[in-house]
């Protein structure tokens, strides 16, 4: 392992590594993750440390207002994971023998250097060789064979690590019949991207750094403001207390192509703790697009459980109309009682679709979004409901990315994930790396996971299944959504906490 030395304060070398950073071809290509590492890295070099706070990087970096609010802006939270995961990629390949190492610690924005120094190699003893008995030809040919077999015996040797290298243990679940799960598809489409939030007059930039624009694109309803502030299964309450109210449409520009659509809700007004009262029933609706039924007779709290929860439905195969637009229509009332309440929106986002299914769902308990090693992008922690974040500084062992495995959510908690019609193969991950809550490692963790009421991991102990800091993966193929439109996937502890680290949602 490589043995760091504490920083120097002459800043020569550290700004030749800055340089060298930037015109790599990971950063080159990248100018707003080059902004903000350059911005750092110069006020750190004029001894400004004190200054760089997450308000002073929104303003000067990101253009924001002297208005920003941190707590419903997050873009300098997830630039600055992103810039921490491309400096990762760049010391794992391009700059792995650079003296010095440039990080931005997690929890705070002024960069670190530290100088690498290689470990010292024994000397190699003379060579047992007497120029007296053997000639200048056969030892230059001696050594060039034992340079060879060198070679050669190196990469038997890095051959058979590989070969024994520990990987994370996957199992599958399913019938006994069932073929090997494929791999699922790396990269998401790409595309025109649409978020519009209903009822608002100002933008906003969710956990996973997407940029909610303000109601748009609108006929009919009124704006509604909610002072709510607590609202479950999301960390971006923000999105789900304004909201469009009464019989309104939206007709949406969209390119030609195949979309996706998220219509996003909460029950704000009606329930027994709400201004509202009642309880289901109070609010239903109709939506439609383009003259299709979407919902009919849906009732927010209903589906979602319960007041104060955001809802969220997902329509695949969603193309514009000839005209070129998105008609979506929202009705009150319901077809079986007649008028109740008033139909209602909070966000509408539409975003590139694939054919006959929904977007892989990618869930990573941590507040930020995640880039895996293998490409993927994985969305910061939502749709859960109970349960607490950590982190671990304990390295995860046999496999590629340590990193994704630092965080977990723990205790006793559920994820209702919204999913189109179909049967599903979920993916979760796991890590050991002790019970969250308790001192001692003495009593171990065991839990349940069930999806929609039916057990899918029953008594789960991770330690038994691969031992500590060893990522432990399962698939369960075959799942389908609840008639909510939800995978329920509840984790639900026997002895200390359950916990997981990652959720993939795959169609079949």
């Amino acid at each position: 392992m490589p043995s760091t030395i504490t920083e120097s304060t002459s800043w020569e070398a550290e700004r030749a590594e800055l340089e060298k950073i930037l015109h790599s071809p990971l950063f080159s290509r990248s100018p707003a993750l080059t902004h903000l590492l350059s911005y750092l890295c110069e006020k750190t070099f004029a001894e400004e440390t004190e200054q760089i706070k997450e308000y002073s990087v929104a303003l000067d970096v990101f253009d924001r207002s002297d208005a920003f609010d941190q707590d419903t802006d997050s873009i300098v939270r997830v630039q600055a994971n992103r810039l921490r995961k491309r400096l990762s990629e760049y010391y794992a390949g391009e700059g792995a023998n650079d003296a010095i190492h440039l990080t931005i610690p997690v929890g705070q924005y002024v960069p670190a250097f530290e100088k690498v120094t290689a470990p010292k190699q024994e000397p190699e003893g003379p060579a047992q060789v007497s120029p007296s008995r053997v000639g200048s030809s056969w030892y230059g040919t001696r050594k060039w064979w034992l340079l060879s077999g060198g070679i050669v015996a190196a990469a038997a040797v890095i051959f058979v690590l590989m070969a024994l290298r520990p990987k994370p243990a996957v199992q599958t679940a399913g019938p006994s019949n069932a073929q090997p799960v494929p791999e699922p598809s790396i990269g998401l489409p790409v595309g025109e991207e649409v978020h519009i939030l209903a009822g608002s007059s100002r933008k906003y930039v969710d956990h996973a750094g997407k940029v909610w624009n303000p109601d748009a694109y609108f006929g009919g309803g009124t704006t509604v403001t909610s002072m709510v502030q607590h609202i479950w299964r999301t960390q971006d309450p923000i999105i789900f207390r304004s909201s469009r109210q009464g019989d309104f449409s939206y007709n949406i520009p969209l390119k030609p192509g195949r979309y996706e659509l998220h219509l996003y809700f909460a029950e704000n007004f009606y329930g027994p703790e709400n201004a509202g009262a009642g309880g289901e029933g109070s609010r239903t609706m109709t939506i439609s697009a383009d003259g299709q039924v979407l919902l009919r007779d849906f009732d927010v709290l209903a589906d979602a459980g319960g007041e104060r929860t955001a809802e969220v439905r997902v329509f695949p195969d969603i193309s514009p109309a000839s005209d070129g637009q998105l008609h979506l229509s929202f009705a009150s009332g319901s077809s079986i009682s007649g008028k109740s309440g008033s139909a209602m929106v909070s966000g509408i986002e539409i975003l590139p679709g694939v054919r006959g299914q929904i977007r892989p769902v990618r869930i990573v308990a941590r507040d930020v979004p995640y880039y895996s090693n293998d490409s993927r992008w994985w969305s910061p922690d939502a749709y859960f409901k109970g349960g607490q974040l950590s982190s671990s500084q304990e390295s995860a062992q046999g496999t590629d990315d340590p990193e994704f495995y630092e965080s977990e959510r723990w205790g006793h908690f559920s994820y209702a994930i919204p999913v189109a019609p179909g049967k599903y193969t979920v993916t979760l991950h796991f890590i050991e790396h002790g019970i969250a809550g308790h001192s001692t490692q003495s009593e171990q963790r065991v839990f349940n996971v069930f999806c929609n009421g039916k057990a899918v991991l029953s008594r789960l102990n991770i330690l038994d299944e691969v031992g500590e800091n060893r990522p432990l993966v399962r698939r369960i193929k075959g799942l389908e959504p609840n008639a909510q439109g939800k995978l329920l996937l509840e984790f639900v502890p026997v002895t200390g906490y359950a916990t997981v680290t990652a959720i993939e949602v795959v169609a079949e």
